[in-house]
């Protein structure tokens, strides 16, 4: 079930509302209770890892060292 991110019209909160598929109820505000909603434009969250490697902190870390350097022990590269 996808999570969908809202902006209320009438308070200009902002929620997210987990929705099942086919869900074609109106969504309503959970701070004023309104249903006058937009769906917002969104992006998903992955988390990546393999062995040593990993993208989930927000940086490819390898022992093996990044190629962007002549070190090949900076931090970039751990």
């Amino acid at each position: 079930m996808p999570i969908y991110e809202y902006q209320c019209l009438d308070c200009h909160q902002d929620f997210e509302k987990l929705v099942t598929f086919g869900h074609k109820e109106a969504v309503a505000c959970p701070h004023c209770h309104g249903y006058h909603v937009d769906k917002q434009l969104s992006t998903f969250g992955a988390k990546i890892s393999r062995g040593k490697n990993s993208l989930a902190e927000g940086k490819f870390s390898s022992s093996a060292g990044c190629g962007s350097c002549t070190s090949k022990n900076c931090s970039t590269c751990r």
